[in-house]
């Protein structure tokens, strides 16, 4: 795992070693907080839970005045889950407008990004003036990455005023965003799977009532309802829940 240099020096603008601002982040190593942290997500019973935990953690163990996750959805849709504050949303809505910002910057490769103050800093040229007159002053932004090393997208901390961040709070951001990378996916698996065996369920139930109202088939139950999917334009399994919920198939053409 590396970091990024916090705050670097860009086309001759100097970084200050200590930013102005009087909050020092506050992320501590204790590895039986890593064991509690990863049994609490592990409980979590959905992503939506799993999300509001990580956020919620790493807000209260550096400080953080916001937070908030970054999903990459496809190749480079982004989504914004579990924010902390409507400062998230809007400074990913940006992101997603401007295309510049941590989430866009080329340079993650497992690394954190940090910047001590957005006043110098230059990676993000048409973000960081945005974000600034959003309030944000300082960020922390933890790659999240899968057990086969794909990105999952960030864990983004935000704060109001400048922050001296020490190597304690890089190194704790990102084992903290490896725990919550574990978990998120965990959690999406779990959830496409429920999802899969929900969707098995109804079809089964609807070819039951065809099966007991015309004397078809499982096969003749089954095509009877895909046929129906593909005449107007709508899932299998939206069609199965509406004859399971209403008794009836979509109206023929």
């Amino acid at each position: 795992m590396t970091y990024d240099e916090i705050t670097p020096a860009h086309d001759g603008a100097a970084a200050p070693s200590e930013p102005s601002g009087e909050r020092v982040a506050t992320g501590r190593m204790d590895p039986r907080e890593f064991a509690d942290l990863a049994t609490s997500l592990g409980a979590a019973q959905t992503t939506e839970q799993t999300a509001d935990q990580v956020v919620e953690h790493a807000l209260a163990a550096l400080d953080a005045h916001y937070g908030g996750l970054t999903l990459i959805r496809g190749r480079t849709q982004l989504e914004t889950i579990a924010p902390s504050h409507d400062v998230v949303v809007r400074a990913d809505e940006l992101q997603r407008a401007l295309r510049d910002g941590p989430s866009y910057d080329g340079g993650w490769h497992g690394s954190t990004l940090a910047s001590q103050d957005l006043r110098v800093e230059a990676r993000w040229p048409q973000w960081t003036p945005a974000a600034a007159e959003l309030g944000i002053a300082a960020l922390l932004a933890a790659e999240l990455i899968d057990t086969d090393g794909r990105r999952l997208g960030a864990l983004n901390l935000y704060w109001r005023e400048p922050v001296v961040f020490t190597s304690d709070d890089l190194a704790y951001v990102a084992i903290f965003a490896t725990h919550a990378a574990i978990a998120l996916v965990a959690s999406l698996e779990e959830t496409h799977l429920n999802t899969a065996l929900d969707t098995r369920k109804v079809i089964g139930q609807a070819q039951g009532i065809l099966m007991e109202r015309h004397g078809l088939s499982t096969e003749q139950a089954f095509e009877v309802l895909r046929r129906y999917s593909q005449d107007h334009n709508l899932k299998l399994r939206d069609v199965a829940r509406r004859l399971v919920e209403t008794r009836r198939l979509p109206e023929g053409r």
